[in-house]
């Protein structure tokens, strides 16, 4: 714990490349890889959704174990070896070839990233809510798509090598442990207190939040179809490798600033709105990515999925914060295992449905729906002190 403040710029700073190394490179390099691991070790489409969902259930293992009070006054530390694993973690994917080590190491790199994104949030929004900063948020999230940019333009240098999947990972290593020197230099503060904690009363019984609960839930199996096989929808079009890292790039440079433009679409027409109609916006983008055809399709879907789903994320935590304000954690932890159970579900369902049918155009039909789903449930919740 820090009982001194930290400067708030560069504490954002900080979670916006851990961001990147954890989530943007750690979870989501394994979309522009994927095709050249199914090519050249003949994996499924059914195989890859089960290594993504192994990925997300350890995200959401971790984020459990994350909830816990057992790590206060740790949370620099365990930040950092999250860190650390994510780097080592993705390295280990370029050095196996099996799908029983790769369910294992992607687990592993799931519940480091869960343990980043817990520890890392609760040490920088506590010192920019006390410099009362909290619009660097959108700075600390806009980590997501610098991480996705980043490791997109590495996997452009590494094809123009003609380097195979092996050395995407090791590409993504090598960029990891970039970040997290930085990280460790810039984080010297733990999270924030004044005085002592209280205990969080139950959470209130809040028709609307249950709603918002379920709506987040099939937000994360919405959005993770794409998030997964949008590079493979691509291979299996006939794309080059060279526009299958473009379009990854063109989805990580539009998430980066997408929480700062959509929190300023709900400061214009309030939170629940703002998450449905950027459900809406992403639905058409997972639609256009099988149903336009061409190089086109693709790359609006890119730039769709890009624009909208690190924001949406950042949306219904923002909603269920409002809707729970004596309990936000124990309302986060809910809105973490929901989003967490349809993360996994996603590319399981998706993975077996396009083995079926031999496409990915009824999976992502279904994603599409799913998000449309949940931005109905969310606009019929109603919540009042939300618009």
């Amino acid at each position: 714990m820090s009982s001194k403040p930290a400067p708030p710029l560069r504490l954002a700073l900080a979670g916006m490349l851990a961001m990147a190394v954890a989530m943007g490179i750690g979870r989501f390099v394994y979309t522009p890889i994927l095709p050249g691991m199914m090519q050249q070790l003949g994996l499924s489409a059914a195989d890859a959704g089960l290594i993504a969902s192994s990925n997300y259930l350890g995200y959401l293992v971790g984020a459990l174990l994350a909830a816990g009070g057992w790590a206060e006054g740790h949370e620099r530390v365990l930040m950092l070896g999250g860190l650390a694993s994510s780097t080592v973690l993705a390295g280990a994917m370029g050095l196996i070839d099996s799908l029983a080590l790769f369910l294992s190491v992607r687990f592993l790199a799931g519940l480091a990233s869960a343990f980043v994104m817990v520890f890392l949030a609760s040490i920088v929004f506590s010192h920019l809510a006390t410099a009362r900063r909290s619009d660097l948020q959108a700075l600390h999230f806009g980590g997501v798509g610098l991480g996705i940019a980043l490791s997109s333009a590495v996997m452009l240098l590494f094809n123009s090598a003609g380097a195979d999947w092996r050395g995407g990972w090791f590409g993504a290593a090598a960029l990891s442990a970039l970040g997290l020197v930085v990280v460790a230099w810039l984080v010297d503060h733990g999270p924030y207190v004044v005085g002592h904690p209280r205990r969080e009363p139950k959470l209130p019984d809040s028709k609307a939040l249950r709603k918002v609960i379920l709506a987040y839930g099939l937000f994360g199996l919405g959005y993770v179809v794409t998030a997964t096989f949008l590079v493979a929808i691509i291979r299996a079009g006939d794309g080059t490798r060279q526009f299958e890292a473009l379009v990854w790039l063109a989805t990580g440079l539009a998430g980066f600033p997408s929480v700062f433009l959509w929190n300023r679409v709900a400061n214009r027409v309030g939170l629940p709105a703002a998450y449905v109609l950027a459900c809406i916006v992403e639905a058409a983008g997972v639609t256009a990515s099988v149903a336009a055809g061409g190089h086109w399709g693709p790359l609006i879907g890119g730039v769709l999925l890009g624009g909208t789903f690190i924001a949406v994320t950042a949306l219904g935590l923002r909603l269920a914060q409002l809707l729970a304000p004596l309990s936000v954690r124990r309302a986060l932890a809910l809105m973490t295992a929901s989003f967490g159970v349809g993360q996994i579900a996603g590319p399981l369902l998706a993975g077996f449905v396009a083995q079926w049918s031999g496409s990915f155009f009824l999976p992502s039909l279904g994603a599409a729906f799913m998000l449309l789903a949940s931005a109905l449930i969310v606009w019929s919740a109603d919540a009042p002190g939300t618009s």
